[in-house]
């Protein structure tokens, strides 16, 4: 039976493979552990391996695993589920967040910025993109993602748009996807002016090509904590 120590090296090491067949550097993709449905005791153990930002999927799950471990350790917590605007308050609440992957409409953007103005610092976020069009993912259509940078830049001061998030496809290669989402990132810059360097792509099953697509955020679970509850 492997542990969790063992899960970290195995997915690094892959990481640090995938980043050397596309001419990269292993530094140049950081890797976030999603441990939804896993217990604090398995991030705890995590954080011994030196791995210190971790994905949830739920704002409760990720409210409570926060409070429990506390701000001391130096964990940073990011939000990669879907963020419903009646949340956003919880959200707020949590120590040691870091960035939201999933901002995908207006009104979120909106609900999110009146609820962190204010704050010392701007709250991180990611423009999540639905690039497969399937109707089981959240996301912003491609089309849409000017406009709801626009609203950010313009309405949303609290709120430091670090980059772009999205999922391969459920089906079919993921490759084209991932480039799709890279050239939009690109026409963003052009658009804005801004570095938008984030680029949230890959998971257990993807991440190789969404690093061949120039990927800097991978979003891995189960290779890391095994099955879910």
């Amino acid at each position: 039976m492997t542990s969790i120590v063992d899960n970290f090296d195995k997915v690094r090491a892959r990481i640090a493979t995938a980043c050397a067949a596309a001419g990269r550097s292993a530094e140049a993709v950081e890797l976030v552990a999603v441990s939804k449905r896993h217990p604090a005791a398995a991030v705890t153990a995590a954080s011994a391996t030196g791995q210190l930002v971790f994905g949830e999927n739920r704002v409760q799950e990720l409210a409570s695993k926060a409070a429990e471990l506390g701000a001391g350790a130096g964990l940073q917590w990011h939000l990669i589920g879907s963020l419903q605007t009646n949340k956003v308050r919880d959200l707020a609440r949590v120590p040691g967040l870091s960035l939201i992957h999933s901002c995908d409409r207006k009104k979120l953007a909106s609900a999110l910025q009146r609820e962190f103005e204010g704050r010392p610092e701007p709250l991180g976020v990611l423009l999540q993109v639905n690039a497969t069009g399937e109707s089981q993912k959240h996301g912003c259509a491609v089309e849409d993602a000017p406009s709801l940078l626009d609203h950010l830049l313009a309405d949303c001061p609290s709120l430091s748009v670090r980059g772009l998030m999205a999922m391969g496809p459920l089906e079919g290669a993921s490759r084209p996807v991932f480039d799709r989402v890279a050239a939009l990132q690109e026409d963003l810059r052009r658009r804005s002016g801004l570095d938008l360097a984030t680029l949230s792509m890959g998971m257990s099953g993807d991440l190789d090509d969404a690093i061949a697509a120039g990927s800097t955020m991978v979003r891995v679970g189960t290779a890391l904590f095994g099955p879910r509850a």
